[in-house]
């Protein structure tokens, strides 16, 4: 990816361990985070830490401004109001769409924080990359998506030698019970035994901890390691590039849906705090209080 080079740069982070380490990848580049951005489900909505939304990952939403105190850079946050209507493989700008959102979200933070590149943590899928495209173009704003169409046992690999400490807090594997070399005729045989991630067992793990499951999932029924068929979504606890490190004082599972084969469930965050890490990290680039919430 070739860029201008030393780019004040606003972050788009879902809490998880893509949009974290795509920011470590813009450091590297020589780009300068300058500011956080969000957007998060209604308040006060049932249901609302997992929205149905193709285009963000809103569990773990109420650990965000713990992220940001983290890194110590400006947070601006947006609720999101709309709904996936175009849903095309090229997006038009539409009245209503999710995608909207995005755009009043990252134009506010061009305008306070006079940003000129975005940092985006997509690997794999069109529908986001289009969309995020889509609105920085008319936003005159740079995409850096350092991830994108990676070898995805590569990044894993990276992510957690890089010292990303993310965790599991969504699981929802829709993983079909034959492997690829297995005939029909053993279909019975492998019903009962089959393979994905259980919410009892899964959820709360590091990556490390599910790196060599993943992989066996990978290799056995064509699992994306990094979760880019929606297999699970993490959430980051600590990386180089945080001041303090989060720790989860108290968590609940809360079920989705209760489908037998392929369950979903997640992590509600109950209660969290800050903690001093041992070494100095580098200043990534001011520190500041500041969250704007819209």
């Amino acid at each position: 990816m070739r860029t201008a080079p030393n780019m004040r740069v606003a972050a788009l982070i879902s809490g998880g361990k893509d949009s974290c380490y795509n920011m470590m990848q813009c450091i590297s580049a020589g780009h300068q985070i300058v500011a956080l951005a969000n957007l998060r489900p209604p308040e006060n909505q049932v249901g609302s830490d997992e929205l149905d939304s193709y285009m963000y990952q809103t569990v773990g939403h109420h650990a965000i401004d713990l992220y940001a105190e983290a890194m110590a850079l400006p947070l601006y946050r947006r609720t999101i109001r709309g709904k996936s209507m175009d849903t095309g493989r090229v997006y038009t700008r539409c009245e209503g769409d999710e995608v909207e959102d995005l755009y009043e979200l990252l134009k506010l933070v061009k305008e306070k924080e006079e940003v000129e590149g975005i940092s985006v943590g997509a690997i794999l899928s069109d529908y986001q990359h289009v969309r995020v495209e889509n609105v920085c173009k008319r936003l005159n704003l740079q995409p850096l998506a350092y991830l994108w169409q990676r070898n995805q046992e590569d990044l894993l690999r990276e992510m957690i030698s890089s010292n990303v400490q993310a965790i599991i807090i969504k699981v929802a594997a829709l993983v079909s019970p034959f492997p690829r070399d297995t005939h029909q005729s053993d279909a019975d045989h492998l019903f009962n035994h089959f393979f994905g991630l259980d919410p009892d067992k899964h959820l709360g793990k590091t990556l490390d901890q599910m790196e060599p499951y993943l992989l066996e999932l990978s290799k056995k029924y064509g699992v994306h390691v990094c979760g880019e068929g929606g297999e699970y979504e993490t959430f980051t606890l600590d990386c180089p590039l945080f001041k303090k490190k989060i720790i989860v004082d108290s968590s609940e599972v809360v079920t989705h849906s209760a489908d037998a084969f392929a369950p979903v469930a997640y992590l509600r965050f109950l209660e969290l705090h800050l903690e001093d890490k041992v070494s100095p990290v580098p200043d990534n680039c001011r520190t500041s209080n500041y969250i704007h919430n819209s």
